[in-house]
């Protein structure tokens, strides 16, 4: 007689990836290869995330909020354009319960499948001068797609990848995911600066603008393959059957470190804020507020994205000598400081404009390289991954989901310094989590 356990009435990817892991034991992966990994998964979010990103300026308020003002039609998109943040902390419960029935290989499949499909189905949607207001709910659907599947793609990897790091090297493995932001914004920006300066304007909001969208597919198929590879490593494989990267239930995880998502959320503040403050929002001004083509200032900002690879790279190597608290105390001063200049530099003239995004990456890439590292820290190795999702989750929604539309709002009514203050308002919610933290730098960390 045939035994019908659980595991036969509900397949998942557990045994399949205790199978790899048993194929690949006795050879051991270097923490480089898990940061490739890393570094690839992370790039393709964030070229998903940013394709959408540049889109909601140039293309969205036309195509979908033609009825509007350029100011107002920017904003409504911009109202869409948060509704990810929104629903990825909502992705995060969803797919921690299929992580925890099915296994990180389903989890992952599913989560990169609907974020890339999210994506690519956005290529084929039709205007509102078409189908009327079903486009905006079509788009707005899709782009909660993007957002629940952005909270299911938290694979651990990040955090394999700081367990295996020598103990004194903690800040450098730390600010290796933090590289996939910059890349992935360079990759979406230069293919839209390519687009639109080489083709006409009604090419480009007819079918030009559709291509980036339908590229993301085929990204998220190579960063799927990538993340299974080292989902199927032995190295993961122990540290699961150690409970340290094994998904927990959010109730357990409030309830044991309820206070440590909180500061959690509030510490990398300044980063996300300014994340926004020197892509989107800049991108969105000149748009409708200078004579700078979107395509110069495109280049402009991928040039500025290499500075703050660079500024990424040196957040590791600073936070293992002063530690990273005081790395993000200091970076959050240095926005502070950038904050009083940022009003006069991005109404300054192209020359002005340059030095604001080149100056403004540097800064973002100080602060940045450390965010996720120091969230992560805070929490005991059994909910280091649970609680490194939900904390980035709700740090991206109170942080950056919103300041695009509150970026534009302010200064388009009362001029670009009360963008400065809104700046100003993240740097403070961030020196008092620092503050009111015991420490970023546990024995686990």
């Amino acid at each position: 007689m045939v035994s019908v356990t659980h595991e036969t009435l509900n397949p998942t990817s557990s045994t399949l990836e205790s199978d790899a892991r048993s194929m690949h034991a006795g050879g051991a992966v270097a923490p480089g290869n898990i940061a490739i990994g890393v570094i690839i998964g992370r790039t393709s979010e964030f070229f998903d995330f940013f394709i959408y990103a540049i889109a909601s300026v140039l293309v969205f308020p036309k195509l979908f909020f033609p009825f509007a003002d350029p100011l107002r039609g920017t904003l409504l998109s911009f109202l869409v354009f948060a509704l990810a943040f929104i629903a990825r902390p909502i992705g995060s419960f969803i797919f921690m319960a299929i992580d925890r029935r099915y296994g990180r290989g389903v989890k992952l499949t599913i989560a990169l499948f609907l974020l890339g499909g999210s994506t690519a189905a956005m290529s084929f949607l039709p205007g509102y001068s078409e189908v009327g207001v079903y486009a905006i709910v079509l788009l707005a659907t899709f782009r909660i797609g993007q957002g629940l599947a952005l909270g299911g793609a938290w694979d651990g990897l990040a955090s394999l990848l700081a367990l295996n790091a020598p103990a004194n090297r903690r800040g450098w493995y730390a600010m290796i995911p933090q590289l996939g932001a910059p890349i992935g914004f360079m990759l979406a920006s230069a293919l839209f600066a390519y687009l639109i300066t080489s083709l006409t304007t009604a090419d480009f909001l007819d079918w030009g603008w559709r291509y980036p969208f339908f590229c993301a597919f085929a990204v998220n198929v190579v960063a799927l393959f990538a993340r299974l590879r080292l989902v199927a490593t032995e190295e993961f494989g122990t540290l699961l059957e150690r409970h340290e990267l094994e998904p927990v239930k959010m109730t357990e995880l409030l309830r044991v470190h309820g206070r440590d998502v909180l500061i959690g959320a509030f510490v990398p503040l300044t980063s996300f804020a300014t994340f926004h403050l020197v892509t989107v929002f800049p991108l969105s001004w000149v748009t409708l507020y200078s004579e700078q083509t979107p395509g110069s200032f495109l280049l402009m900002e991928f040039l500025g994205a290499i500075c703050g690879i660079v500024s990424i790279i040196c957040s590791g190597l600073i936070a293992d000598r002063i530690g990273r608290r005081n790395q993000l105390a200091v970076a959050a001063v240095l926005i502070a400081c950038f904050a009083f200049v940022a009003p006069w530099l991005l109404d300054g003239g192209v020359t002005g404009r340059h030095i604001y995004v080149v100056l403004g990456f540097t800064l973002l890439g100080l602060s940045f390289g450390q965010a996720a590292g120091a969230s992560a820290s805070r929490f005991s190795r059994n909910y280091r991954y649970s609680g490194s999702a939900l904390t980035s989750d709700l740090s991206w929604l109170i942080g950056a989901g919103f300041a695009p539309f509150v970026a534009l709002s302010l200064s388009s009514q009362f001029g670009l310094v009360y963008t400065s203050l809104y700046l100003l308002s993240g740097v403070v919610c961030t020196l008092v989590a620092i503050f009111f933290s015991k420490t970023l730098e546990t024995k686990d960390s």
